[in-house]
């Protein structure tokens, strides 16, 4: 089966499309990514019969979205218009605006603090017409029930507005929307109705919690595990939005089995995840921006290990890996276990160079270490005094030079200040240390009970100086704004060599779809959405720099050896080999590309406007 080419006609022309999501404008997860990203493409389809609806927290979106004032709204003649207005005339707080991302599209924002009056009745009437149960004391669940209350209303005012033939679309993402979708179909409201389960609420957390999840799915008392995680009523949530939509939709083959054991339905469709990918595109800069920004990173390495021991940064590989702290369905246990394997083949092998491979995470830290700081504070001193002797050895040898009449090189030494090299001395003596580089680069709130630095130990993997592969655990997001790495998640992929993403649990997976995009090879697995994707629809795809370890009916240990067998041929590639595979990987990344991917959601909107 080959990637499908984008539609080049519009779908449905006398349609509108109203896309729901908890992420509009409000980065909460990865389906910030997925909508955000789909925009230009939609737009390009749609264009102002389009728009996005989701909850305003100002605070998160002040830095994305532009309201409309009072006369742009009132000088509006569209339909999106005419039901805000209509809201506002209702007395309701809604705002309409455009969302500053690549293609500005419309966005609808609606407050659902100022239904909080009405909570009451609201989960009255979810209990009584729906069976969902709501606790009192999960404001959460009072958000996103009091949202897809106003999110109703809102979209019963927009039908009310279209003039046939035109016909209204709402697609909803995920639980936290999926509030409005029972009453809509109760109440006959004449709107076709899309959702989308990007990951089921209860497989996520039964991954995490059951080694074995994939052998026990048909067996899973749904209700009676909602308890058990007190998921209850987002899980109820769920399952009725997929039972109360005209078109069911999941993102990858791989969350079809779930929807079918925990929420009782086959999807209609599968969606796969894309990227915009034009944001991604660096021309023929990219293997420029891998030099500039392993420069970057061979920075850290420096501070982080060369005050303890030094090691060729020329002959260092940087891996990494990064996501939500999920220890087993994110795979970082296979992922310690095959560099635990490649360390020891390193040893035993002879081969010349290092690896330092990244854990970038988020987990609930005190601060970042003092050693790790002052190391780092110290070697900007170092560097500060390395070129203030450059400048004044570069003025005099000049000098020299003009002034010689012997064409030798002369005692660079001699052109030092004795204080420029009593700073030096000292500056060097105070920073260089016995002790082993740390694992961690944070003081954790529970370092005892952290998974990766109880494998670390266990492994004896504690960047020994003798460990050819070398271990960093980042807690916390990369950032410019870090005065460890100082650089953008985006730039610090680009200058890594290799992404390694094993999941166990991964309903699509887009780490190894961002390294593709920026032109880095990655490994993915057949239990994620995207490795199955490309083990279903890109041919070659390791000849393109994509990897999948195979997860599915094989046990951890041949996993691991597979993987660690993944790691032992991409550390034996020469530099020329290595340049070679980020321009596949880089070129193949278009087969991602939302234009081409768009075409599932025209057929899934094609097939709701059938059904009513």
């Amino acid at each position: 089966m080959q990637v499908p080419l984008s539609s080049p006609e519009p779908i449905a022309p006398d349609a509108l499309l109203v896309e729901v999501a908890w992420e509009v404008c409000n980065q909460v997860g990865g389906i910030y990514t997925v909508i955000r990203s789909k925009v230009p493409a939609t737009v390009q389809v749609w264009d102002e019969r389009y728009c996005l609806l989701g909850p305003y927290f100002a605070h998160q979106a002040q830095g994305e979205f532009e309201p409309y004032d009072d006369y742009q709204l009132a000088t509006l003649t569209d339909p999106f218009a005419d039901a805000v207005r209509e809201m506002r005339r209702h007395g309701y707080d809604v705002q309409l605006g455009i969302w500053l991302v690549t293609g500005r599209p419309r966005v609808v924002l609606i407050n659902p603090y100022q239904a909080y009056n009405r909570l009451g009745q609201i989960k009255y009437d979810l209990w009584h017409h729906h069976g969902i149960p709501t606790p009192d004391n999960d404001d959460l669940l009072h958000q996103v029930e009091a949202f897809g209350y106003l999110a109703k209303i809102f979209l019963q005012i927009l039908t009310a507005q279209v003039v046939p033939p035109q016909r209204v679309l709402a697609h909803f993402h995920e639980w936290m929307t999926g509030v409005a979708i029972p009453d809509l179909r109760r109440e006959q409201v004449p709107v076709h109705l899309v959702f989308t389960t990007h990951a089921t609420l209860l497989g996520r957390y039964l991954a995490m919690n059951d080694p074995n999840f994939y052998d026990h799915l048909m067996q899973v008392d749904w209700a009676a595990e909602a308890r058990h995680f007190n998921i209850e009523t987002a899980v109820t949530i769920e399952r009725a939005a997929a039972h109360g939509s005209h078109v069911f939709t999941t993102v990858s083959e791989l969350t079809v089995r779930e929807c079918i054991y925990l929420l009782d339905r086959i999807p209609d469709a599968v969606l796969p995840n894309g990227l915009n990918i034009e944001r991604f595109v660096a021309l023929h800069e990219f293997q420029n921006l891998h030099q500039q920004y392993k420069s970057k990173i061979h920075e850290f390495v420096m501070a982080h290990f060369f005050q303890s021991y030094s090691f060729d940064l020329d002959n260092t590989l940087y891996l990494f890996t990064s996501g939500r702290y999920e220890y087993h369905n994110k795979g970082f246990d296979l992922t310690l276990e095959a560099l635990a394997r490649l360390n020891y083949r390193l040893q035993q092998s002879g081969l010349q160079g290092n690896v330092v491979m990244f854990f970038i995470t988020k987990r609930p830290f005190h601060s970042i270490n003092p050693q790790v700081l002052q190391s780092r504070a110290v070697l900007d001193e170092v560097q500060a005094t390395v070129e203030a002797i450059q400048q004044q050895v570069g003025e005099r040898l000049f000098y020299a030079a003009a002034a010689s009449t012997d064409h030798r090189l002369p005692d660079l030494s001699s052109m030092v200040d004795d204080y420029w090299k009593l700073r030096y001395r000292r500056t060097l003596q105070s920073w260089k240390t016995t002790s082993l580089p740390p694992v961690i680069t944070h003081n954790l709130v529970d370092d005892a009970n952290d998974d990766i630095l109880d494998f670390v130990r266990r492994a004896n993997l504690v960047n020994n100086q003798h460990d050819r592969v070398k271990i960093v655990y980042h807690p916390d997001f990369v950032s410019p704004t870090s005065p460890l790495f100082g650089m953008e998640y985006g730039q610090f992929v680009r200058g890594c060599h290799l992404g390694i993403f094993p999941s166990y649990y991964e309903p699509w997976g887009y780490t190894p779809l961002e390294c593709a995009a920026r032109g880095v090879p990655a490994i993915t697995s057949d239990l994620s959405g995207f490795g199955d994707y490309v083990l279903q629809n890109v041919a070659n795809h390791e000849d393109k720099g994509i990897f999948v370890v195979h997860r599915q009916e094989k046990s951890f240990e041949e996993s691991a050896e597979e993987l660690t067998e993944m790691l032992w041929q991409f550390v034996q590639l020469n530099r020329r080999e290595r340049i070679m595979q980020r321009n596949n990987v880089e070129s193949s990344s278009e087969l991602f590309d939302w234009k081409n991917l768009r075409v599932y959601y025209d057929r899934a909107y094609a097939l709701a406007l059938e059904r009513y």
